[in-house]
């Protein structure tokens, strides 16, 4: 009878321990953390144990509710002044042309290289647009080629003057120095002599325009050649007008 007596009180004192709960962080089940709003994990009340128990926008990541890193596929899942790049979300390379390197231009957010142009304006720094293409320019050749006149002028044409005017530019911006001389010509009609008036009077005007332009009349020196230095040996109209000319000679 005692015996009985002392498993009972054995069982009765088994039960009772049982039923009092662990000590907070130790657990057996999940309700036994939920008052810190946790659950148990091997034992432990940890403040998750899977994605599922975090909240929208967070991930478990060892036991602990973490913000979830952006991902991102196109640029309009990212906010404003943000690009995707690799999967996240970034900070744009680039608000404006100005804060891209030299041939690249800002495309929504991105410093890309230029790859097509209509004008110069279109190209970055140290290039220039040659057919439809930003290409590196190189250093910059002044046209020399020779001025043309019509007939018993020596007058400028527009044309002519065009000419001059990019000539004058040109020879400004690259800083060419050094004399000239510019040498007229005429071609074999007239007389040597009134051919000869005729090829100085050429060459003053393009020295007039000139210096008109800004470049120094010191760098320009005159000289005429009459009708004695055709370019063509041919008498038609082709080879005059080839003959009628101010030269540059450098």
């Amino acid at each position: 009878m005692r015996r009985i007596s002392m498993v009972a009180g054995l069982a009765l004192a088994m039960t009772v321990l049982s039923g009092c709960p662990k000590p907070y962080p130790s657990c057996d089940s999940d309700e036994q953390c939920k008052e810190k709003g946790e659950v148990c994990v091997q034992g432990q009340c940890q403040e998750c144990a899977t994605d599922a128990n975090c909240k929208e926008g967070f991930s478990c990541q060892g036991n602990k509710c973490v913000p979830k890193e952006p991902t991102c596929s196109t640029d309009t899942e990212c906010g404003e002044g943000q690009i995707c790049e690799a999967g996240k979300c970034a900070p744009a390379q680039c608000k404006g042309d100005d804060q891209c390197p030299a041939g690249s231009k800002c495309d929504r957010g991105r410093c890309a290289v230029r790859d097509t142009c209509t004008t110069n304006t279109d190209c970055g720094e140290g290039q220039e647009c040659q057919a439809g293409k930003c290409v590196t320019a190189g250093p910059k050749e002044c046209n020399w080629e020779p001025v043309q006149f019509g007939f018993n002028e020596f007058q400028l044409s527009s044309e002519a003057q065009s000419r001059l005017t990019e000539l004058a530019d040109c020879v400004k911006t690259t800083g060419a120095s050094g004399k000239v001389t510019l040498e007229g010509h005429a071609d074999e009609r007239g007389t040597e002599e009134y051919n000869l008036q005729l090829s100085n009077r050429r060459a003053a005007s393009v020295k007039r325009y000139l210096t008109d332009l800004g470049i120094p009349a010191r760098s320009l020196d005159t000289v005429g050649y009459g009708e004695t230095r055709p370019v063509s040996q041919a008498s038609d109209e082709e080879a005059w007008s080839q003959n009628r000319r101010v030269e540059f000679r450098r």
